[in-house]
């Protein structure tokens, strides 16, 4: 295992009903006025925006509220939350959602102190040195953004998908009510389960030896997810299934499951240039991308795939050919992911073969360059890749 420091502020204030007292949060961390960011109608309909700003109102805590966010949140909408900000002078911002409002929230947040473009911080060019605090209202299951100090925005000049991360974009507090992913449709509710397995995963193919302990939590929210998200997808309604999978939800994402080992996230970085190009669910991009990732490195350590085949998805050990029951593994992941109502190849998110060469152009690494922990990918390894994901079947 390798030296780590692990540090996990946020506060999570989980159970059913706990939305209704986020005024008491938002005072708990210093707002005194608030910037309320939320997605689509659904929080409207719902009567959670009311709940939420009955509860402010209650604290005496004034607010603006800026929704709009859509999936794969656009710089646009940042721009917009960063001048009515610094116009209404907000010192904490709410995100009322899932994974896209809460990125788009942590992006204003690092936006309004910063005297440049917000998205210095996504190119590259700049590192966060302040932000104002974030609480959130969690909504959907999925990104883990909740407790994670990682953020995802798309320029919509040129759509390009791209991330940054530091200890100041985690959530000062996050609440989270499984109740209120009872109404997600079930595509949405298995995009967000293919998240959290991705999130999980990329930690979980490492090199590093001597790491029992986060194998041991890995494997245990995969198989949280996989018991579980067939249960909701049959019974929306199934209140303890959604309390775990929300809660693996986090558990996957504060990377307690990744400490003290190396991680590889090619496959997260091959799948932004599907949803940036395709604008396709991010969850749906990654049920494509990654089980043809596992399929092209998986010789590079047959027997971590062989013990995730075993562990997660109850695979026969082949003692004489270990590299049947890895491979055997990787079909259970797509059979899951087929099960639960995911996309397994390019034509059902509405990709295109003739596209790959774009995706690898957008992906960045030219034709020295090389990324990656599990496994270090070039350009050409990328291309081979999107080529197995392109004709993916059963």
């Amino acid at each position: 295992m390798e030296n780590f420091n692990f540090h996990s502020p946020t506060e999570f204030v989980f159970g059913k009903g706990r939305e209704n007292g986020c005024g008491i949060y938002v005072k708990k961390y210093g707002g005194h006025k608030v910037l309320v960011h939320f997605g689509s109608g659904s929080v409207v309909r719902s009567g959670l925006l009311d709940r939420i700003k009955a509860s402010l109102e209650k604290e005496g805590i004034p607010y603006v509220l800026l929704g709009g966010v859509h999936p794969n949140p656009r710089d646009t909408k940042v721009y917009e939350g960063i001048e009515l900000c610094r116009k209404e002078g907000v010192d904490l911002i709410l995100a009322v959602g899932g994974g896209s409002v809460i990125d788009s929230a942590k992006a204003i947040a690092i936006g309004v102190p910063y005297k440049g473009d917000f998205w210095d911080f996504y190119s590259g060019k700049a590192v966060p040195e302040a932000a104002l605090p974030v609480g959130t209202v969690l909504t959907i299951a999925a990104a883990g953004s909740e407790g994670s100090g990682d953020s995802v925005i798309t320029k919509e000049d040129g759509m390009w998908k791209r991330g940054t991360g530091s200890t100041l974009l985690r959530p000062k507090f996050s609440i989270m009510n499984p109740e209120l992913t009872c109404t997600l449709p079930a595509y949405q509710t298995a995009c967000g389960a293919t998240d959290i397995m991705a999130h999980v995963f990329e930690r979980y193919f490492t090199n590093t030896p001597e790491v029992e302990i986060t194998d041991r939590l890995c494997e245990a929210v995969l198989l949280t997810m996989v018991n579980e998200t067939p249960r909701v997808i049959k019974d929306p309604n199934n209140y303890d299934a959604r309390a775990n999978i929300m809660w693996a939800g986090t558990v996957a994402h504060t990377n307690i499951c990744g400490v003290g080992r190396e991680q590889d996230w090619n496959s997260h970085g091959i799948e932004h240039e599907l949803s940036g190009l395709y604008d396709c669910a991010h969850g749906a991009g990654l049920a494509v991308v990654m089980p043809s990732w596992m399929e092209y490195v998986m010789k590079h350590d047959v027997n971590r795939f062989a013990n995730m085949a075993v562990r997660v998805f109850g695979v026969a050990m082949d003692e004489n050919n270990p590299e049947n029951t890895a491979l055997e593994g990787i079909k259970a992941f797509r059979r899951f992911l087929h099960d639960i109502g995911m996309p397994i190849n390019f034509s059902e998110i509405g990709a295109k073969e003739e596209d790959i060469p774009v995706l690898v152009e957008k992906f960045g690494l030219g034709e020295t360059g090389r990324t990656g922990g599990f496994v270090q990918l070039s350009s050409d390894d990328v291309k081979e890749i999107l080529k197995i994901a392109a004709h993916a079947t059963l």
